[in-house]
This record gives structure tokens, sequence and C-alpha cells, in this order.
């Protein structure tokens, strides 16, 4: 893989903070546009951050190794500040829904895109150039969950016993990479009491189509004894059309995801990051775009290439 499959990478531009006023929402909602400096037509990815314990890699601030890919290669990503940043934790940790704010991470997402207009407005030499009919979701761990529920999965809230149907239909395809797998029993680790929401996840309905990235060494024993196959479930467990990507060797950074130098990045490889950037871009601009061929293409580099980076399964 390389970013022959595009052409050269584009130059990008990247703005922040949008700040959008959200009723009822405890601060003011700050997002982070990146974009190719040229070109019309922009497919958007709405990019969802995790819950590490840096500071600025949960929030906008954060995950530009593969924002910046994404955006050379053609997609306006929009990235919010969730409640659950460590940069609010300071003056959020008394709000209800804390530490996690489930609910809210994925209300930020349909609030983002009810004022699309509205952001791409904001952004210097963006206005008129996003597809607002082609819009994906991506999101790293936590933001894996919180995407998945965009997509459809379904959870039991554990504040009110009623199930949780957040799925969004302007959002036409997914990327989880990293993201929970099932609740239920397997939930053994010391996190399990601190996440009841993860507990009754059903991947039944995540009916939008939608592909997995799972690091074959990524073993999260915090949660769960099942291994790095845990998070291969949002494959297994939800109905097609769904495409698994193994990564070989990646653990839960996937090579480097959400910084760059991050010490928490146990298997810091930016040569991993390049190829995963292209080839989930390769799937959104084939999911978005009807005829585009970047996937096949890319899918078959792979499969051909001397040192593959992971293997693909589809149902």
């Amino acid at each position: 893989m390389n970013a022959s499959t595009f052409g050269p990478p584009a130059p990008v531009l990247s703005y922040s903070p949008v700040v959008l006023s959200v009723p009822g929402r405890p601060v003011v909602l700050q997002v982070r546009v990146t974009a190719p400096a040229t070109g019309t037509g922009l497919p958007v990815i709405l990019f969802s951050h995790g819950h590490g314990p840096s500071n600025n890699l949960s929030s906008l601030n954060g995950y530009g190794p593969i924002v910046n890919l994404w955006a050379a290669l053609g997609f306006v990503v929009i990235q919010p500040t969730h409640l659950n940043s460590r940069t609010l934790g300071h003056v959020l940790a008394d709000v209800p829904g804390a530490p996690f704010f489930w609910r809210s991470r994925t209300e930020d997402m349909t609030y983002i895109l009810d004022r699309l207009d509205v952001i791409e407005k904001a952004v210097p030499l963006l206005a008129s150039r996003i597809d607002h009919n082609k819009v994906a979701v991506a999101g790293h761990s936590l933001g894996g969950f919180t995407a998945s529920q965009l997509l459809g999965a379904r959870i039991t809230d554990p504040d009110t016993g009623q199930e949780a149907n957040l799925i969004e239909p302007r959002i036409k395809a997914g990327v989880l990479l990293a993201a929970p797998g099932r609740g239920g029993k397997v939930l053994t680790g010391f996190m399990a009491e601190k996440t009841p929401f993860f507990r009754t996840t059903d991947f039944s309905a995540m009916t939008t189509p939608a592909l997995v990235i799972a690091g074959d060494k990524d073993d999260s024993r915090h949660f769960t004894d099942m291994g790095p196959a845990w998070h291969t479930d949002p494959y297994t467990l939800a109905p097609g059309p769904k495409t698994l990507l193994t990564l070989f060797g990646a653990e839960h950074g996937l090579g480097g995801v959400a910084g760059y130098d991050a010490a928490e990045t146990t298997d810091e490889n930016p040569g991993l990051v390049a190829a995963l950037a292209q080839l989930t871009a390769a799937y959104l601009h084939s999911r978005l775009q009807r005829g585009d061929t970047a996937w096949q293409t890319a899918c078959e580099a792979l499969a051909t290439g001397p040192e593959p980076v992971g293997r693909v399964e589809t149902k």
C-alpha cells in the first residue's frame, strides 16, 4: 500500500476551534475541521476520540497522524471534543453522565450534522465544498463504541433500563478502530464495573456498512479475557455488509493513530498508520461514491504485496 492509490497527497488546512452552543450541554461544543486545501464535493468523516490518559489526545487536538492523512486523501474530517475529554474533567467531574458521557458523545455527532452548513461557512476556504450527502463516522476505542451506536448498535441504558437506539440515518458508512466488543459474561476485567453501558452491547441491529479494524495484538485484559478477538465482535456479531481488517502486530494504538510520538502508544509504527489511513480512505471512498473502485484496488494490493500489513474478510 502506498499513497499512489490516490495520487500525490494533497496539502491540507486545519481550523479550530469552531464553537457551537448546544442547548442543555454543560459547555460549548468545540470542533476541529481538517480538509484538503482544494477540491469540491468533499465527503465528511465525523471522528470520535477515545478516552486515553493524555489530556489533548482525547480532544479535538488529538489523532493528527490519521486525521491529516484522511484529509490529504480527500475527506473533510470533523473532530469534536466530547464531554469525556481529559481537558474537561476538572469542570465536569460531578455532571450526570461523567466520566464517560456515552450518550452525549453520540448527541455531539448528531448536532454536528444538524449544523454542518454552519461549520462549513465558519471555516475559511471551505464554504460550498462539502457534499452533505456523503457522511461517514469513525472512532477509536471508546470512540469506536460511539461510532457503532451511530451505525445501529444498541445498548440498554443502565440508568433507565430502556433500549437506546441512537442510529443516525444521515451516516452512510463507518470505520471502527479498536472498538469494544460484546458485553455480558465476557466482561471480566476491572474496567467492566466502571462501564455498565458496555454490558448490554448488541450488534445485531448495526446494519450500516462498516469497516472494523482490529489489531491482532490488542489484548484488552482490563475489560475481558477474550483476547484480541473481542475487538472483532463488531464484525462477527453484526449483520452484513461488514468488512474486517486485522492488522498484523498492532496493539490498541494501531501503530499510533492517537498522536505523534505519544508515550502511551506501545506499538508505534508510522508506516502502519499510513497504510491504515490509505486502506480506510479507500473503503470510505468506495462506500460513499457509487462506482468507485479504490477499495477493490487497495485489497488487491494488500493481498499481493510482499509484506502485507493485515488481512481482509468481508460478509
